[in-house]
């Protein structure tokens, strides 16, 4: 009975390291693996502000540049720009409840038709102010007619806020919304749209605000993360050594 007792005992004993082996492992594994995410987005991070600092595109190096990457967006984000276009002012949409210094309003996008090509994109020109007295009155904004020059730089899909699944963005939505994408966009005003937006930054004598956040590397999240897996990794191996050896050995000696 005793040799029984001793092989139970010794038995649980091995389960129990095995399992805090494993749990310490997959732990490390796992707040090393944050860590290796952090440092991936840093470095993109730093290679989309290097971009800010380059020369403009001009309208058909961005098209050349397009054709040979669709993805043109994610892969340049902060390239810069400079457009040569006329507002198609009627198709101009605003997105509520984008905060500037504080304060809630909208961000106005309008479709820019490029000179020479005809082609198409959307452009974030800039923030405006509400009326809360009456929510669906939408900002006067001087509108150029005519042939324009901007400078900007490259976006992706306008940013998006928390919305209920029947939340409208697609056709028929009206100019004011919550969230908005290029495809529900094209969709909406019957435009052939490019796969990327331009964030407009020269200054303009239209009423809007242009102050943009800086980017932000979104590494914080993963130091969270890390910081957590590293402490439960770290949690596991206290409790085992304690209760496992340090009170092991105390109770055979007494």
């Amino acid at each position: 009975m005793v040799d029984a007792g001793r092989s139970a005992s010794g038995l649980r004993f091995a389960l129990i390291a095995v399992a805090a082996l494993a749990m310490a492992v997959a732990t490390g594994w796992l707040g090393s693996w944050q860590l290796s995410r952090a440092h991936e987005k840093l470095a993109a991070h730093q290679a989309m502000l290097d971009r800010e600092q380059l020369a403009p595109w001009s309208a058909a190096q961005l098209l050349a540049a397009l054709a040979q990457d669709p993805a043109l967006a994610q892969t340049q984000a902060y390239h810069p720009v400079q457009l040569r276009g006329r507002w198609l002012a009627d198709a101009t949409v605003y997105l509520e409840n984008r905060q500037m210094h504080g304060k809630p309003g909208f961000y106005v996008y309008t479709p820019l038709q490029l000179a020479g090509s005809g082609q198409v994109l959307a452009v974030q020109r800039g923030w405006a102010a509400r009326d809360f007295s009456d929510r669906t009155r939408l900002p006067q904004l001087a509108q150029p007619e005519g042939e324009i020059v901007l400078r900007g730089r490259i976006a992706g899909e306008p940013g998006r806020l928390f919305e209920f699944a029947d939340a409208p963005d697609a056709k028929g939505a009206g100019q004011i919304r919550q969230n908005l994408t290029i495809a529900a966009y094209a969709a909406d005003y019957s435009l052939d749209l490019l796969p990327l937006t331009v964030v407009q930054t020269d200054a303009a004598d239209d009423g809007l605000l242009r102050d943009w956040p800086a980017p932000d590397s979104g590494v914080d999240m993963h130091y969270g993360y890390a910081f957590q897996w590293f402490g439960l990794c770290a949690l596991v191996v206290v409790l085992y050594v304690w209760f496992q050896l340090i009170r092991r050995l105390g109770g055979r000696r007494r």
